[in-house]
C-alpha cells in the first residue's frame, strides 16, 4: 500500500500544484518520482514530527494540500497536540498518512505498533478517519480527501496486502463498498483484514451461513444508512480490526447501536488491551490477538449457535 500512496501522490501532485507531501524521515527513495515532478513539493522534516505537523498545518493555511507521511504511531501519538490544537482546531485540510499500522511492523516491537491510532484521531471534532482495504480504496480515497477541506487521517499497511478490487471501486467517503453479498450476517472490515475476513466468510459458508462482506473503508464519519438497513436484515453484525477493540471501528458501531431502537446484536474481533512483549512477524501476532479467519469463523459460528 506504501509504494501505491506514493505511485498516486506523484499522479496527483503532477495536475495539482497545491499538493505537497512531508515525510518524517523515511521514504526519500520512495518518491523520487515526485520529486522529480517538482523537488520543491517534497520535505524531509526529520526525525520532529510534531514540528511536522505544525508545519503541515501552516502550509494548508497558507492555501496548499499537505500530506503528511511517516510510520503510524510517530504521525499520530507521538504528535497527537499538535494535530488537535494546528491541524482540528483550525479545521485545515491536511491528509495524515499513518504506513504500517496496526501490526505491520511487529517485529519492532510495541513502539512501531499502532493499535490505538483511530481510537484517539476519531474523537477529534472534524477529523475523518479512513481504513482503506487495498491499495484500490487507498487511490481511491486519496483524491477523494481533495475534494473538500476537511482534515483527514489515512492508516494504511506497509507492503505485499492483498489486493481486493480488480478495478477501481466507486468509493466514496462515509459511504461503505460491499465486497461480497449475504443474507444471513455481516462481517463488516475496517482496514487491512479484508483477506482474512472473506476467507472467514467462505469458511462459515461451509456451515451454512451467508456472510455479506463489507469494507467500512471510512471509520469516521460512518455510513449510519447501511448500518441501519444491515440492523433490520442481519441476525449479526461482526466487526473486524487490526486495531484494539477499545475505541475503534468496533466502538464506533456500538456507540451507534446504543443510540438505535433495535437490538441487532454484535460481536467485534481486534486486539486484546494489553501490550505484546513478544516479538513476531504480523501473522504471529494476528494469531496470538485471535485476528485469523479461523477463529472469526469459529467464534461467529459459535455465537450463532449460542
Amino acid at each position: 500500500m506504501r509504494n501505491a500512496f506514493a505511485e498516486e501522490m506523484t499522479r496527483v501532485a503532477a495536475t495539482d500544484k497545491r499538493v505537497v507531501v512531508l515525510s518524517g524521515d523515511i521514504g526519500n527513495k520512495l518518491f523520487d518520482k515526485l520529486k522529480a515532478v517538482d523537488e520543491k513539493r517534497f520535505y524531509n522534516c526529520g526525525i520532529a514530527e510534531a514540528n511536522m505537523m505544525g508545519v503541515a498545518a501552516g502550509m494548508a493555511m497558507s492555501g496548499l494540500r499537505p500530506f503528511v507521511y511517516t510510520i503510524t504511531p510517530f504521525t499520530t501519538t507521538r504528535c497527537f497536540e499538535q494535530i488537535r490544537v494546528d491541524v482540528c482546531y483550525h479545521h485545515a485540510p491536511v491528509v495524515i498518512v499513518g504506513t504500517g499500522s496496526g501490526l505491520s511492523y511487529s517485529e519492532l516491537g510495541p513502539t512501531h505498533h499502532s493499535l490505538e491510532d483511530m481510537a484517539i484521531l476519531r474523537t477529534l471534532p472534524g477529523m475523518r478517519v479512513v481504513a482503506p482495504c487495498d491499495s484500490a480504496e487507498l487511490r481511491q480515497a486519496l483524491h477523494e480527501t481533495l475534494k473538500d477541506d476537511s482534515p483527514t487521517y489515512i492508516r494504511i499497511g506497509k507492503k505485499g496486502e492483498a489486493n481486493i478490487h480488480t478495478s477501481a471501486p466507486d468509493l466514496r467517503l462515509g459511504k461503505v463498498l460491499v465486497i461480497r453479498p449475504g443474507t444471513d450476517i455481516a462481517l463488516l472490515c475496517a482496514g487491512n483484514m479484508m483477506a482474512d475476513t472473506l476467507k472467514a466468510a467462505d469458511l462459515l459458508a461451509t456451515s451454512g451461513v451467508s456472510a455479506e462482506v463489507v469494507s467500512f473503508h471510512t471509520v469516521k464519519p460512518l455510513d449510519t444508512d447501511y448500518l441501519q438497513q444491515a440492523a433490520a436484515c442481519f441476525k449479526l453484525l461482526v466487526t473486524v480490526e487490526e486495531h484494539s477493540r477499545i475505541g475503534g471501528f468496533g466502538s464506533a458501531v456500538a456507540e451507534w447501536r446504543m443510540a438505535q431502537p433495535h437490538n441487532v446484536a454484535q460481536m467485534s474481533f481486534g486486539t486484546d488491551d494489553v501490550f505484546m512483549h513478544e516479538v513476531g512477524s504480523q501473522a504471529y501476532a494476528r494469531k496470538k490477538y485471535g485476528l485469523t479467519a479461523e477463529n472469526i469463523a469459529a467464534t461467529t459460528l459459535a455465537a450463532l449457535r449460542g
